[in-house]
Order: C-alpha cells, then structure tokens, then sequence
C-alpha cells in the first residue's frame, strides 16, 4: 500500500490524502454535508479535518445563502498544487526504483 495516498480505493488513506481531498472538493466551496459524503468520513472525523484546517487557514467558512460554505483558501490551493507534485515526484521514483527506495541516513534526518 502507497503511504502518500496515491490510490484512491486504498482501504486506509493517510492525514495528508484527506486534508487534499477535502480541498479539492472545497475548491469553488461546498456545503459541510457534501464535504462529508464525498469524502466519506463520519461527522466527527469531519469536524476535526474541518476545525484543524480552517484554523491553520487552509479553508475559510463562508456565509451564502444562509448557508455556512467551506472553501479552499490561496493558502489551501497552494498545498494542494505542492501535494500534487510530491505526490507525482514519487510515483515517478516509485516506477523507475521499483520497491528500492532510499532512504537517507539517521543523522542526516535529525532535527536541530
């Protein structure tokens, strides 16, 4: 299983998949309900995407119609277009290294 979330009928999809797909279905603003279903996750699990990414600004909630929308922020788009290319960057290394990947050395991923 690809732990970037490539495979969208991957049974267990990764934080940052979700935080994509929700942006996605965000990008023109959508209502909480259609975020919900075509993302499926249970409304708990769409509360807490929802509140982290609207504090980290990566969606705004809006009001039209009487309505709260949601929608992908600057912010957002720009995390989605980089998603989408580290996600390409590494189907490509995925495809020419097969299951070789290398993996950089423990001190060289130390934090200071």
């Amino acid at each position: 299983m690809n732990p970037w979330g490539s495979n969208p009928s991957a049974k267990r999809r990764d934080k940052l998949y979700i935080v994509a797909e929700i942006l996605e279905i965000a990008k023109e603003g959508t209502l909480k309900t259609q975020v919900m279903y075509r993302a499926n996750l249970s409304f708990t699990q769409l509360n807490e995407y929802l509140n982290f990414m609207l504090k980290i600004s990566l969606l705004e909630k809006i009001e039209s119609n009487g309505r709260e929308v949601y929608r992908a922020t600057e912010k957002g788009l720009d995390f989605l277009q980089r998603y989408r290319e580290i996600n390409e960057l590494l189907k490509r290394e995925d495809n020419g290294y097969k299951n070789d990947v290398k993996v950089p050395p423990p001190h060289l991923l130390k934090r200071n």
